[in-house]
């Protein structure tokens, strides 16, 4: 992490601990909004006006917060409007770097090798972990957001001039409904996993466990009993892109290696075809790789100190993904 500005120790997992060995996430600390005419947005503060081509995002693939802001990018049809950079998906002992492992690329904006170097430009004194995703201004050369929430609401409704309107991701009279679903689907399910695979006692493990599987034994009653396509109001809002995030990771990466494995999301009948409309939609399934997902939760040398990355599971929704079903069935059956 960094101190002051300067990198002080290896990369770890495990930021912050409660009274129960349990995990704690370190809250985002750049809070600042792209809007359409420049004023300040739900936090911080304004002269970050919406325009093509000037905001970059920097993103890991591996990463589900950070995979939140892709897909509102693509759902949006931004793609020619803010650009993008892919980190390797290897958690290394500086943290997420740049590289030219397939689907990354090197840092072309700003010459870092370090996701944590953009951290010191935007801030020298700056204390604390450089996550992904991240939302840098070209013109003023400093992060605007490093909080994917933020980040996808901006993309909804900051960019309108310049974004289609074949989804609003945050409808206004949908509002209250999403976001009272995000705030419990949040704890027990997207932070869920990471509470169990990082969990430093029995006692948090199980609370974590039992939260995840019932997050998703109520998740699939829901989509099994509305009869709908989507979570809220039958129409594909943000709470389904916090929600896939967490789903397409779940048997390559959460089951296993996070100690998720009461069942696999593939013995989740609802789920299942739901994970499957979603990465249906056009612009969702190029923002899954799941050779980023296994390579990068597969680094994490607290968990995985050998290294080893399985060959499998086998999907049977992966087929043409990177890293998907025909890569893992080639050698092996």
């Amino acid at each position: 992490m960094l101190v002051d500005g300067t990198w002080v120790e290896n990369w770890q997992p495990i930021q912050a601990k409660d009274e129960k060995g349990g995990f704690v996430r370190q809250i985002s600390s750049f809070r600042n909004w792209v809007t359409p005419d420049g004023q300040p947005g739900p936090a911080g503060v304004g002269g970050f006006q919406a325009e093509k081509g000037r905001y970059h995002l920097y993103v890991a693939l591996v990463c589900p917060w950070a995979s939140r802001t892709l897909m509102a990018r693509s759902l949006k049809g931004l793609d020619d409007v803010i650009s993008v950079s892919v980190l390797e998906p290897f958690l290394a002992d500086q943290g997420w770097g740049f590289g030219d492992y397939p689907g990354a690329n090197r840092d072309d904006l700003n010459g870092a090798a370090w996701i944590h170097e953009l951290y010191t430009r935007a801030d020298p004194h700056y204390t604390g972990r450089a996550t992904v995703p991240v939302l840098w201004d070209r013109q003023r050369k400093t992060i605007v957001n490093n909080e994917s929430a933020d980040i996808v609401r901006m993309f909804n409704s900051g960019f309108r001039a310049f974004a289609s309107s074949a989804y609003d991701l945050y409808p206004q009279n949908l509002c209250h409904e999403i976001d009272s679903l995000n705030s419990r689907i949040y704890p027990r399910l997207n932070n869920g996993v990471y509470r169990a695979g990082f969990a430093t006692t029995q006692q948090a493990y199980e609370e974590a466990f039992a939260d995840v599987f019932g997050m998703l034994d109520e998740l699939e009653q829901r989509l099994a009993d509305s009869g709908t396509n989507w979570l809220v109001g039958n129409t594909l809002t943000e709470a389904d892109i916090r929600l896939f995030v967490t789903l397409v990771r779940f048997d390559a990466a959460y089951n296993g290696l996070f100690k998720c494995n009461l069942r696999r999301l593939a013995d989740y009948p609802a789920l299942s075809r739901y994970l499957e409309r979603m990465l249906a939609v056009p612009g969702v399934a190029g923002t899954v790789n799941l050779d980023h997902i296994k390579q990068g939760y597969y680094s994490i040398k607290a968990l995985n100190p050998n290294g080893i990355v399985p060959a499998g599971p086998l999907l049977r929704w992966s087929h043409g993904l990177p890293g998907g079903i025909a890569s893992q069935t080639k050698d092996f059956i």
